[in-house]
């Protein structure tokens, strides 16, 4: 259930419904829907045609711009801004969105820019930790369970698939594309696609393996990962071109859903994926 509001919260009128969970000094426009037990702190300013679901706290000085929507169970730390709009000399005022999951945390300093009209909106799912200083530019889809360590910075329509961890200060270039479950070291620059159940590192960023320690944490079973293994044995080992080496993979690895989802990942690649060492 939401609640709409007749007027600005604001310290001249003291206006509060809701004492103990909205802080008098915060400034939230009337037509914003806020969950009944959405905690909102001072000097918090939330705009118009914002939606927040029930459970979330949105901390002392954060920002939540027009035309997102936020789940439930969220945690917006303080100076965090959500739905700005995007930094694209191409955006004319269009009307777009933000959307953020549920049981989402955006910790402090970190931004979140709306979509244009290339993909109308910008997604980051649930389950996620945005650490400090990241940064979410617009038309990014930011999978579930995802892990962006601080200053982390996605630019315009980068694509992040679930169970990603992308260590600190990584720097990852439009249009690309990080897999499912990958593990990519901090201070790496992202050039190109980065395909499921992978390792990155290094300069140039590269092929290091497979996330193994991640893959068996996460419930996959000895088989799942040594079938992963010897699929991408051959993708980068074998010394047969990406074309080769995946006629090999589809003729000589067993039927799996890894298999399908590594294959589709780089079939579907346009920038094409990251190198071997």
């Amino acid at each position: 259930m939401f609640r709409t509001f007749a007027r600005f919260l604001n310290p001249l009128t003291n206006f509060n419904p809701f004492p103990g969970m909205i802080s008098p000094l915060a400034s939230v426009h009337p037509n914003a829907k806020i969950a009944q037990d959405v905690e909102i702190g001072p000097f918090v300013f939330i705009d118009d045609d914002v939606e927040i679901g029930e459970g979330t706290v949105i901390d002392a000085n954060a920002t939540v711009c027009a035309h997102t929507r936020i789940g439930r169970h969220c945690h917006v730390f303080p100076t965090a801004i959500v739905g700005a709009i995007p930094q694209d000399l191409k955006f004319q005022g269009e009307l777009t969105y933000t959307h953020i999951g549920d049981y989402t945390v955006l910790r402090e300093c970190s931004t979140v820019h709306r979509g244009t009209a290339s993909k109308g909106k910008t997604v980051v799912g649930s389950h996620c930790l945005i650490m400090a200083y990241c940064h979410v530019a617009h038309d990014v889809v930011v999978g579930n369970n995802v892990i962006m360590s601080n200053a982390t910075q996605l630019a315009g329509e980068v694509v992040v698939d679930d169970y990603a961890v992308i260590g600190g200060g990584t720097l990852v270039h439009q249009f690309s594309h990080i897999g499912s479950h990958v593990m990519i070291q901090g201070g790496s620059l992202v050039n190109k696609d980065v395909p499921p159940y992978v390792m990155a590192a290094r300069q140039p960023i590269q092929f290091c393996g497979i996330n193994s320690v991640g893959l068996s944490r996460r419930g996959f079973s000895k088989e799942q990962i040594e079938n992963i293994q010897q699929i991408y044995r051959l993708i980068y080992l074998s010394k047969m071109n990406t074309t080769q080496a995946l006629q090999k993979v589809t003729e000589e690895i067993p039927d799996s859903e890894e298999k399908d989802i590594i294959l589709r990942f780089i079939q579907e690649s346009e920038r094409g994926i990251i190198k071997g060492a």
